[in-house]
């Protein structure tokens, strides 16, 4: 905090008050002199209490000395002013140092939130400083970036485009709605297989990657056997997902007739269960 404010810390000595005289005597004053001058008065709020000694404090600062010309105010205008610097911009806040692993989603986790980092820096280990406002992560001494600090859930991300691989960035020009207007091209059970990936995630950019994957599989099995695909996983779950759908098509189950069997020994009232006709209460029945 000294550096920062380009000053230095000079402490005296245990038990021994002469080593700041100066300090001690004005202590002693201001505080008899401003406990005196409102010693019969009543306060009804610390505010108000304030505000008084506020008040008392200017008229002593520019109380005349007894022995010498001029008073406190005075001697700092004319002898200590000039040699104050500026105040920085920004006031000093005390920080605290991690240290962190880039994780393969180029993002590091400090106190239960996630900050991206340059995706270059990939499983490096990098120093991190915490204030109340700023995340600031170091690489070799080096600052390599920054993030206004996360608050409140866990769990939250920070992630600058910047850090992002390109392949990644492409997916900052997409959003839920693109991707079900292009599924529409394909079917309403690629639609449907859409809005559930999305729906399936607490954020909806966290799907965008699979529904990217979904779409795709187009181009490779064609947009029929995708359509195809994606009514069989809706036939085995409400919520079906990328990988189901891509395991439906490459084991070839969307080329599988969803016409029932049509076996002439068994009724078209038997095809919820096995019922036995009439005709098993008439005589004996085949297995006997």
């Amino acid at each position: 905090m000294a550096e920062y404010y380009d000053t230095a810390v000079l402490p005296a000595r245990v038990k021994a008050p002469k080593d700041k005289p100066g300090v001690e005597g004005s202590v002693n004053v201001v505080t008899n002199w401003i406990t005196a001058a409102i010693r019969n008065e009543k306060f009804f709020a610390l505010e108000e209490l304030n505000l008084e000694i506020q008040i008392q404090l200017e008229k002593l600062n520019h109380k005349p000395f007894q022995k010498k010309d001029g008073s406190r105010y005075s001697v700092y205008f004319a002898d200590e002013k000039p040699f104050l610097t500026p105040l920085p911009a920004v006031a000093y806040e005390l920080s605290q140092w991690k240290q962190a692993t880039v994780q393969f989603n180029y993002h590091i986790s400090v106190d239960k939130m996630h900050y991206s980092v340059p995706y270059e820096y990939i499983k490096q280990e990098v120093d991190v400083r915490l204030t109340r406002s700023i995340v600031e992560v170091f690489y070799h001494n080096q600052r390599i970036c920054s993030h206004k600090r996360l608050h409140g859930r866990s769990n939250q991300y920070s992630t600058l485009q910047a850090h992002m691989p390109e392949d990644h960035q492409k997916y900052l020009e997409w959003n839920g709605d693109r991707f079900i207007e292009w599924a529409q091209k394909i079917g309403p059970h690629s639609v449907t297989t859409v809005k559930s990936i999305l729906a399936s995630f607490k954020v909806e950019q966290q799907g965008y990657k699979s529904c990217m994957g979904l779409l795709k599989l187009a181009d490779k099995y064609s947009v029929n056997r995708l359509e195809a695909a994606c009514k069989k996983a809706l036939s085995y779950t409400p919520h079906p997902s990328y990988k189901s759908v891509k395991n439906i098509l490459t084991t070839g189950q969307d080329k599988l007739s969803d016409q029932p069997d049509q076996n002439h020994e068994i009724s078209v009232e038997n095809q919820y269960g096995y019922t036995r006709g009439p005709g098993y209460y008439g005589g004996k029945h085949h297995d006997e």
